[in-house]
């Protein structure tokens, strides 16, 4: 755990500044053509975590800072933990599902472009990294497990209500027919029943990696416990 304080506040500062532009890029921003349908991805509202998440960091660490200029700077480790995971989920689902179907769509979809890897690969690792570099033990709490998998359900939730009521996605039209659910993976017109299996293997792959998240601080818990050196 790195306790130099100012380092931690240069890093997260570049962090946050570096996942805001990621996101503006992908909202079309910098473009001048803001679309915001692109609220409606998962991508999007995860990265929205991150930016809430290293502002949060910033002031915190800030504050520390003026106190004392080594310390401890893990701070809200339950909400960090919840960003983490959810932000590794955008990277794995993307990378593996998505990005092998979208490399067909060259002329469409820029797979290379700065928002797209921004948003989908490095903003997800600046939040692991920062949780590795400056992780303490937090007695987490089991339940903090189940916390995490609320925000995807949420939002499993929320689409699919808004597919059946008819929204139209930003890649609106797929073999002559409107696209009423965001990924293919649970495009209920498309797959059927076949989304619901989808969605259970997700939510399970993600429940077993958080656990992973859970048991690591459990196992460095006991070591500072019994002065055991941490693996």
């Amino acid at each position: 755990m790195i306790t130099d304080r100012r380092f931690a506040l240069v890093s997260r500062s570049i962090s946050l500044a570096f996942a805001i532009a990621g996101f503006l890029s992908m909202m079309g921003v910098f473009t001048g053509k803001l679309q915001p349908s692109m609220l409606m991805y998962y991508t999007m509202q995860s990265n929205v975590l991150a930016i809430v998440l290293f502002a949060m960091l910033v002031f915190r660490t800030a504050i520390g800072l003026r106190k004392e200029k080594t310390g401890s700077a893990g701070y809200y480790a339950r909400f960090e933990m919840i960003c983490v995971t959810n932000l590794l989920l955008t990277f794995f689902a993307f990378w593996l599902l998505l990005a092998p179907r979208l490399f067909s769509m060259a002329d469409e979809f820029s797979m290379w472009s700065f928002g797209n890897l921004a948003v989908h690969c490095i903003t997800p690792f600046l939040c692991f990294i920062d949780y590795i570099l400056f992780y303490k033990v937090h007695n987490l709490k089991y339940r903090d497990v189940y916390f995490s998998v609320l925000v995807p359900l949420f939002y499993f939730a929320v689409t699919s209500a808004a597919g059946l009521l008819g929204y139209v996605y930003r890649i609106s039209v797929i073999d002559g027919e409107p696209v009423h659910y965001p990924y293919f993976f649970y495009d209920y017109d498309r797959i059927g029943a076949e989304a619901i299996v989808y969605i259970t293997v997700m939510v399970g792959i993600f429940i077993l990696f958080v656990h992973i998240f859970y048991f690591i601080d459990v196992k460095r818990r006991k070591n500072k416990r019994t002065g055991a050196p941490h693996m």
